[in-house]
């Protein structure tokens, strides 16, 4: 049985984590006889997002391990108390919460930071030769952490996107919804999902396939 960590940044597209990428990518590595621990950073979202009307709500703050038991429906690992050994792959759904919580891509673009805790455990999951999947923006992670290495990955189609990736050394790979890119030398693996979506039937053909390539990786 494969231990997967499954790295949330909340609740809620808009501010946190795609819900239906969270549930799918679950019901994915479920199917796949995976054992999974749910886990998100101990942090405050950037901000809160009346999901109702896209507005953001001044007055409100969120906590995104909280937030992220939501989805988990119950207690979530804190990531900066991971153990890389524990797990044979770790996979980050997307929604713009790894762009505003676990990175600043939303904001800085290329230039973004990643979260300490999630930085630092992926360098070090990346180091024990372990694989990694990013869907949807969370590859924007990726492109920033392993850009260095010309690592290669998908964001769909989105031109803007694919050259903010590409300023950071990755090298972006055009890729329809129901279809994933694979490095199979640095073991990282995205798809497009709700980048491209529109259909949730679409973005589930796809989850499924990038699951089981990061799967198969791990041996």
């Amino acid at each position: 049985m494969k231990r997967v960590v499954l790295i949330l940044s909340g609740c809620g597209v808009y501010d946190g984590a795609e819900i239906h990428e969270s549930v799918l990518t679950l019901l994915a590595l479920d199917k796949a006889g995976a054992d999974v621990t749910v886990a998100a950073p101990d942090i405050n979202q950037f901000h809160v997002v009346n999901h109702q009307t896209g507005e953001v709500m001044q007055d409100e703050s969120r906590n995104v391990l909280v937030e992220s038991a939501r989805i988990a429906r119950g207690p979530v690992e804190k990531v900066a108390d991971l153990q890389v050994g524990d797990f044979d792959a770790a996979v980050l759904p997307g929604g713009y919460g790894a762009a505003k919580n676990l990175s600043s891509f939303a904001v800085d673009g290329a230039g973004c930071s990643v979260e300490k805790s999630v930085a630092d455990f992926l360098r070090k999951f990346h180091e024990a030769g372990r694989p990694i999947g990013f869907a949807c923006i969370s590859p924007a992670i990726a492109a920033r952490i392993f850009g260095g290495e010309g690592v290669q990955l998908t964001v769909g189609n989105d031109e803007d996107t694919a050259n903010a990736l590409e300023a950071s050394g990755a090298k972006h790979v055009n890729c329809p919804v129901e279809a994933f890119v694979i490095d199979e030398d640095l073991k990282i693996v995205s798809t497009p999902a709700y980048m491209l979506g529109p259909r949730i039937s679409d973005v589930e053909t796809g989850i499924t396939r990038w699951i089981n390539a990061v799967l198969d990786l791990a041996g």
